[in-house]
């Protein structure tokens, strides 16, 4: 099974004329692209994700501010990443249970390999852990 990790894209520019990071025809992300979104305005006291899928798989990335985010593996490995970097992401393999937490101006873009579609969440703690502990 795959574990979270971070990625760093590529950083081109400089501090007299500003920066840009693709991800275009991206051999660092281990999926096709089939969603994007973002999250932004979050109240730092608010604990967001607190989910796993079954099937996708998502690359998250602070494109200002800081996110830290936190995932469990079916084993009950955790992890910590502090996301404070636009040109830096972070995997998350299918089947990891991941909750993130915002600085006020905190804004996340995430690539997700699969078109939303709530039958691929699972929302309930004891029921992720259960699912690969049996």
């Amino acid at each position: 099974m795959n574990k979270p990790y971070l990625i760093e894209f590529p950083k081109l520019g400089s501090p007299d004329i500003g920066y840009i990071s693709v991800a275009e025809n991206s051999s660092l992300i281990p999926f096709d692209i089939k969603r994007v979104f973002w999250t932004y305005y979050t109240p730092e006291s608010i604990v967001r994700g607190r989910h796993a899928h079954y099937k996708t798989e998502q690359v998250l990335v602070a494109v200002t501010g800081r996110i830290i985010v936190t995932t469990e593996m079916p084993d009950g490995e955790i992890h910590t990443f502090i996301l404070d970097n636009p040109h830096v992401g972070v995997y998350i393999p299918p089947s990891v249970w991941h909750t993130m937490q915002y600085s006020h101006t905190a804004i996340q873009m995430v690539l997700a390999s699969q078109p939303y579609n709530e039958e691929d969440y699972i929302r309930d703690h004891a029921d992720f852990r259960k699912q690969w502990n049996k």
